[in-house]
């Protein structure tokens, strides 16, 4: 059981501190109302969830287990429908079951959902036509549309962001144990992308050994109800400390404090300043704490970050997400392996490569190569097979519809079919069918480590 923060509890340490890429809220007595509402509200997840993550996360880090985290760059109050919060899981439990079978390992399913409103930017400011107004910083803060009214920050967005994480918990956690997710049905999905995928001859392979382990399965009577549900656990980057700070709770058996925001939160690489807020807050909670490095990252960095966040060497308590980029990824990442082996600390090593690897076409689009993803991908685990670690999952901005911000894949996506169905307000998501030829091709990777 989680109960409300004593804002002596340690809470608020952070406040003392430089914190980065946080809302000029015009009202603060606004604020401070709002976050005074939150601090009553009820815990959206619970610390015995995040303690059984942390739990998953430490066979991650031993190299028993594969951590699958995926979702929205960025989601949308107007996306909190059944519909699409479907599609987003379906995505992820395929991939999952794609992995888990080709791996011969358990996969934590971990979404970038139900929390994931508020993104960093490299500019506070954006400028049309001459008229300059503050950068969209997700729904949580501002609105998307290039008005004065729309992107002035509204604290009363924090409240709607926990109303719509609580939503999109609830039909979650419904489908992953109502038999949506049992596994044969998820196969079932997995038979049908193969067969009409254009990738999937490549793929019918690895679905007919499934398909066969299913069906000795069923010859044999078995049906154990872990084919019938799935864990599935929630993240987000914990970016805007007014909120996440107000979500933290005294866990009442342990007096420990957690961030019952999500499972799990992570720092981002323009938020993960060695004396700043972000990492102070972090340092204080019990959740699964991941945390990103960009390729500017020393060895000494990953260090600090590791006597900050895990001074205890907790396996499962601290992972580190890479984003290189796949021009960098061989140069940058064998170093820092290497030193934070030899540290002693274990912590889990992902890959995003999805924020390495964006750039602007000509038609404007911010997108991302398809063949630049997976090639960074490639570089992590060649990485970590001649170090002998364990390349311990990837982290990927994906979604369950059919849209075209991502340019090839085996449906292929050209330059001049972005503007179809581009419809992310902050980074470019794979569809669906990339998501799973990446699913498929990653399996390949870890069944040759």
């Amino acid at each position: 059981m989680t109960v409300n923060a004593n804002p002596d509890a340690g809470v608020n340490t952070w406040r003392d501190l430089p914190a980065a890429q946080q809302p000029d809220w015009p009202d603060p007595e606004a604020l401070r109302d709002v976050i005074a509402e939150l601090e009553s509200y009820p815990p959206l997840v619970f610390a015995g969830e995040c303690d059984q993550l942390r739990d998953r996360m430490a066979s991650v880090a031993r190299g028993e287990a594969f951590l699958l985290q995926g979702g929205d760059c960025a989601e949308a109050f107007d996306a909190v429908s059944a519909e699409q919060i479907r599609n987003k899981l379906k995505t992820l439990l395929q991939m999952g079951a794609v992995l888990t079978y080709a791996g011969s390992v358990p996969v934590v399913k971990v979404g970038r959902i139900a929390g994931q409103y508020s993104k960093p930017r490299s500019k506070p400011t954006e400028t049309r036509d001459g008229v300059t107004l503050p950068s969209y910083r997700g729904d949580s803060v501002n609105g998307f549309e290039f008005t004065p009214e729309a992107r002035t920050p509204d604290p009363q967005r924090l409240k709607r962001m926990y109303h719509a994480s609580s939503a999109t918990l609830n039909l979650v956690r419904a489908f992953t144990t109502g038999g949506y997710a049992d596994l044969r049905q998820v196969h079932a999905w997995n038979q049908d992308f193969v067969r009409n995928s254009p990738s999937g001859q490549r793929y019918e392979a690895l679905a007919g050994e499934i398909d066969r382990a299913m069906n000795f399965m069923n010859a044999c009577g078995a049906d154990p109800e872990e084919f019938k549900a799935v864990e599935f656990y929630s993240s987000h980057e914990a970016l805007i400390l007014d909120y996440e700070s107000a979500l933290t709770r005294v866990d009442s058996r342990t007096g420990r404090l957690y961030d019952v925001s999500g499972h799990m939160v992570w720092i981002g690489e323009r938020t993960r300043q060695l004396d700043g807020a972000h990492i102070e807050f972090a340092a204080r909670i019990r959740n699964p704490i991941g945390v990103k490095l960009g390729p500017s990252t020393s060895p000494e960095d990953a260090l600090t970050l590791i006597e900050r966040l895990d001074p205890e060497r907790e396996p499962g308590r601290l992972t580190f997400i890479t984003r290189m980029g796949a021009d960098k990824v061989r140069d940058r990442l064998p170093t820092l392996v290497e030193k934070v082996t030899a540290s002693g600390a274990q912590v889990a090593w992902v890959c995003d490569p999805m924020h390495g690897n964006t750039f602007e076409a000509a038609s404007g689009h911010k997108t991302r190569r398809f063949d630049d993803v997976l090639d960074e991908v490639k570089g992590f685990f060649e990485v970590h097979k001649g170090l002998g670690t364990h390349p311990g999952g990837i982290h990927v901005e994906l979604t369950g519809d059919d849209v075209t911000e991502c340019v090839g894949g085996g449906h292929e996506i050209f330059v001049d079919d972005l503007h179809q169905r581009y419809e992310t307000a902050c980074d470019p998501r794979l569809n669906r069918s990339q998501s799973l030829d990446l699913a498929f091709l990653v399996a390949e990777m870890y069944r040759d480590q």
